[in-house]
């Protein structure tokens, strides 16, 4: 029963991690990218954004510190090894975040001579959330070494997923906006998808070159005839996306859901793939998630609590996304 228990909960909690990791990167990815992409709108189009991302943004975040939670109290070893190898970038993303809020709630109230550099603030605050949090993904598939070819491959990833988060910000825009702005979020949604292609081109060729055992995961009979569904599954996710860009914006607005749809799915594809890569480590190559555990006793009680836990964050998540479906209407912090 003990052995039972040491192997079952190292892997529920490391599923538990993936989910909150996925939900975040989707959630809070969306609205990253909104602020991304706002040097491309103008003043009263910035309004309509934010509208379209303010009764979420708050709740999206909260799946990044569920994340983490789950790592400091399941893992905590790798939680010391994982954030003292990125410590720096971890540092950006959190100053990126506080700038990011800041400047969201000010620039709907400050004077509108000031609000120019607020939102520059949003702006930045984004960008700099997104490329840290790239940089962390790119340095982590490189074992966490800190080297110029490694650095180079994360500065890399961090572009990428910059422009990934622009690209599913765009298709959220497709579903919340309408008339010009819906028009100018499906032509960002296109530009954006050649950055989402470039990211997963650089992860699924440097994954397997880095390590000899996922190489082999991948590229093994039998094994490769079972995995083959997800690649294949992830250039038919990607040709619904351009086929669905080309006819956007419908005149009756229809099939507006269908690039976030399909772009959610894809992320979870590619999330999958990139999980199976690296189980059962929690740290490549060098900690896996039964050695970093805590003891089974602990991860017991730690559970009861995540059970109460995650419905509440599921609740309120789904609860605010049903409330506030539908278009974006005006600006208002009232």
């Amino acid at each position: 029963m003990f052995a039972e228990h040491a192997f079952a909960l190292p892997l529920i909690f490391a599923a538990l991690m993936g989910l909150s990791i996925l939900a975040y990167v989707v959630l809070d990815g969306f609205d990253l990218g909104v602020g991304i992409l706002f040097p491309f709108a103008d003043n009263g189009e910035r309004d309509r954004m934010v509208a379209a991302i303010g009764p979420f943004w708050d709740a999206n975040e909260t799946w990044l510190v569920l994340a983490i939670g789950l790592l400091l109290v399941a893992f905590p070893a790798a939680h010391g090894m994982i954030l003292t190898a990125l410590y720096l970038p971890v540092a950006v993303m959190l100053v990126g975040l506080i700038l990011r809020g800041v400047a969201f709630e000010f620039r709907a109230k400050v004077a509108p001579p000031q609000k120019a550099m607020w939102n520059a603030a949003f702006f930045a605050g984004s960008l700099m959330t997104a490329l840290s949090q790239g940089f962390m993904l790119g340095l982590y598939i490189m074992g966490l070494v800190w080297t110029p070819f490694t650095v180079g491959f994360a500065l890399l990833t961090a572009v990428c997923l910059a422009a990934g988060y622009a690209f599913i910000g765009a298709t959220w825009l497709i579903i919340k906006a309408d008339g010009a702005l819906q028009k100018k979020a499906v032509r960002w949604a296109r530009r954006g998808l050649y950055g989402v292609l470039a990211g997963l081109g650089a992860v699924s060729l440097a994954s397997p070159l880095v390590s000899p055992r996922i190489f082999d995961k991948w590229f093994t009979v039998p094994d490769v005839l079972f995995l083959a569904p997800l690649p294949l599954l992830a250039v038919a996710l990607v040709a619904m996306i351009y086929v669905s860009l080309r006819h956007l914006p419908d005149s009756r607005d229809r099939f507006a859901f269908v690039p976030f749809v399909a772009a959610t799915v894809l992320f979870a594809v590619c999330f999958a793939g990139l999980a199976f890569s690296f189980y059962p480590y929690v740290v490549p190559e060098k900690l896996t998630i039964y050695a970093a555990a805590s003891a089974p006793e602990s991860l017991a009680i730690i559970l009861v609590g995540t059970i109460f836990v995650l419905p509440v964050i599921i609740g309120y998540t789904v609860l605010s996304y049903f409330i506030f479906r539908g278009k974006a209407g005006e600006l208002r912090y009232d």
